[in-house]
This record gives C-alpha cells, structure tokens and sequence, in this order.
C-alpha cells in the first residue's frame, strides 16, 4: 500500500461527505422560508439512512463479485472481509477506504432527487423512497457501472460517476415530480427562493467537495487526479459564465442563483469525463453545460411539471451531455486506461455513451414508478393542503428555521 494514496483518499473521502451538508444548503436557500429545515434535513438524514445500508449489505451488492452482470453477492454484507488490506479496486489503499469513500457517492445520490418533491412530500414517504430507492436503484446501477456488471463491460467511460449518481438522480427526479404533482399555487403564486446567500454557500461547499468527488476517483495521488481536479475547476467556472451570459441574454439581467446553478451544472457535466479529458476540452464541456441546462431549467413550466430545484435540468440534462461529451473528448494520452472519442477518430465511443446513459435512464424511470407507486398506496406520498400551506417545518418536525 502507498501511505500518500491513502492519505489523499482519507481527504478526498472527507470532501465528498462535506457535499452532501453542502447539498442541503444549496437546496434550503432556494425553498420558501417555511420549507428550510425539511428540505436540509432530506439532505443531511441520508447520512445515516444510507450510511446503514451501505454497512449492511449496500457495498457489497454494489462492489463484491459480480452476479449475473447485474448485482454484486453478499460476501462483503455486515463488511466481512472488508478491512485494511487492499481490495480489487485498488492496490495501494485499504478496501475499507474505497468503501468509505463509495458510501459518500451513495449517500449524495438520493439527496440530489429531494429537489424534485421539495416542499411537499411527507418525511416518511421520503424515507420509504430513501431505502426503496438505494437498495433498487442505485446499488444495482453502481455496479452495473463500477464493479463488473455488464456496462462496465460495455466500453463506456464514467470517471467519477456522471450515469450513477447524475443521469440516475435526474430521470428519478423527473418520475417524483411528476407523480407527486404540482405545488399548491405553482403557476399562480410566487415561489422565490428565501436566501440566496445561503445557496450560494452551498454551491461553494458543493464546488470544494467536487475535488474531492472527481479528484478522489483516480484512487490515487497521481497525475490522472490532478488533470480531473484542474477539468473540473475549469469546467464549473465556464458554464457558472455561460450561465449567466445566455441568462443575461434572455432575460436582460444575469443572477447570482443563475451563476450558483451554472456552476453545478458544469461540476455535474464534467463529472463523467473529468478523468479522460484534457484542461482544453473541459472549456468546451462547462460552456455548453451553462447554456443547455440553463434552457433545459427554462422550458420546465413550458412542459408543465414542477421540478422544484431543477434537479432535472441540472442533473439530468447535465449528466447526460457530459456523458456524450466524455465520448467526443476522451483521449488516451491523458488517461491510457481510458479510450479515444470522436475526436481522436473513435466515433463508436459517442454511441457506447449514449447506450449507457439511455439504459440507467430507463431502468430509473421504471423502477422510481414502481417504488413511488407502492408507497402512495400505503403510506401516501404527500402531505396534504393544510399541512402544505403551513410548512413542512412545522407540520413534520414541528420545527421552525427561523425566530424573529
């Protein structure tokens, strides 16, 4: 084992856990002020929710030997086996790190969809769908992707989790606000978010964390981290500026939660390639991510459904370009472990992108309707209009986050 890729994994573990706090101040800034603390506690419960399941039996369905191409068995459930020798993902540092460091991919993926039901789902359908959703969703997808099931096999490329995390969150979050409907008064009210200030904290912690989340995916302290630390900076800077340049454009104004939204979406675009493009090519990716996801977030209310946080338009939208942009702009002389896109003649990559992204698409979408369903007919999903109007603060924790 190597002690500097250990210690570097120990910070980058430490980072990508601070992104998940970061999340719920991201998304507690931009609800109405009587919504503030469910919306941050969706986020910063799943640190133990998913934190359980990943302990019991979470990392090995994701990442133990491969059943079938479509789930890992049970030889690692309560971490047996798991501890300080290396496992097959790395050879320099402990399986029990890399397990820690996944855990905080795992916990950040279903905190991403609370965007979308945010300001009416009851707490206790959010943790039925938290479980339903992880054990279902996410850790069949993770391994399908990252450890030996049939995507992996499939020749697509996914540094730091663009299809598991982003394009899988993005299609769910589309499913949650379809189902669970509008907000009371969406369309007719005013719904501006409450404290920018404290989104814009969030975005800044979310962009620190990144490096840890992009970075930390090379498993080590070696060049291929730092050109995905330098791609993603470059590439969260640029759509944070194209963001607000076609918002400017559009609008006549540019925002500071359009810089913050623009910023995400080139972190999320960025995300799936970070690893295999060039500093040069992340320019290009971050640019295109600020102006698509920003049209994407815009047509929301021309398509009529209430993506509350725009997980769809950042998430969704973003993953899925970075994950064709990683076909168009992968090289090999950055990461030889990797493959050449479109351009370095390998026009077949695009489509291995596309195939991979489409099938987590789908398997999301089916799924995410299945597990919402079945908890609407038991235990409903959302709150009902006089507890909406009152605020999830008080009518689910009795809480308030603000006394003046």
């Amino acid at each position: 084992m190597n002690s500097g890729d250990i210690a570097f994994m120990i910070a980058a573990t430490g980072l990508v856990m601070l992104m998940t706090p970061g999340l719920a101040l991201f998304y507690g800034g931009m609800v109405r002020s009587k919504n503030v603390l469910a919306v941050t506690m969706q986020s910063f419960i799943c640190l133990g929710l998913v934190s359980l399941i990943w302990i019991l039996f979470g990392y090995s369905l994701a990442f133990a030997p491969d059943v079938g191409g479509l789930i890992g068995n049970l030889d690692w459930a309560m971490l047996q086996g798991v501890g300080q020798a290396p496992g097959p993902y790395s050879a320099t540092i402990p399986n029990l790190l890399f397990c820690a460091f996944q855990l905080m991919f795992a916990v950040i993926t279903p905190a991403l969809i609370t965007g979308a039901f945010a300001e009416r789902i009851k707490f206790s359908a959010f943790l039925a769908f938290t479980v339903l959703w992880t054990c279902m969703v996410y850790l069949p997808v993770c391994h399908w992707v990252w450890g030996g099931g049939f995507i992996s096999k499939h020749g697509g490329l996914d540094f730091a989790g663009g299809t598991v995390i982003h394009i899988n969150s993005g299609a769910a979050a589309l499913v949650a606000a379809l189902m669970l409907g509008k907000r009371k008064g969406w369309g007719h009210e005013s719904f501006h978010p409450h404290n920018i200030t404290m989104t814009i904290l969030g975005a800044g912690i979310l962009w620190f964390g990144w490096f840890g989340f992009n970075a930390g995916s090379a498993l080590a302290a070696n060049g291929i981290a730092v050109n995905a630390l330098v791609t993603t900076q470059i590439a969260a800077g640029m759509a944070a500026l194209s963001w607000i340049i076609a918002e400017w454009l559009v609008q006549g104004k540019p925002t500071t939660l359009g810089a913050a939204s623009g910023a995400v979406a080139g972190l999320v675009a960025i995300t799936p390639g970070a690893g295999f493009v060039s500093p040069v090519s992340a320019l290009t990716i971050g640019l295109v991510a600020g102006m698509i996801c920003y049209f994407a977030v815009r047509s929301k209310s021309r398509l009529g459904y209430d993506d509350a946080l725009d997980v769809v338009g950042v998430h969704g939208v973003g993953g899925f370009w970075g994950a064709i942009a990683t076909g168009i702009f992968a090289s090999k002389a950055i990461n030889p472990a990797g493959t050449d896109g479109l351009i370095h003649g390998n026009a077949g990559l695009v489509m291995n992108q596309f195939i991979d992204a489409a099938t987590t698409v789908g398997y999301s979408i089916v799924v995410t309707f299945i597990i919402l369903k079945l908890i609407d007919i038991t235990i409903g999903l959302r709150v009902s209009r006089e507890e909406e109007i009152q605020g999830l603060d008080l009518s689910q924790h009795s809480e308030t986050g603000y006394s003046f």
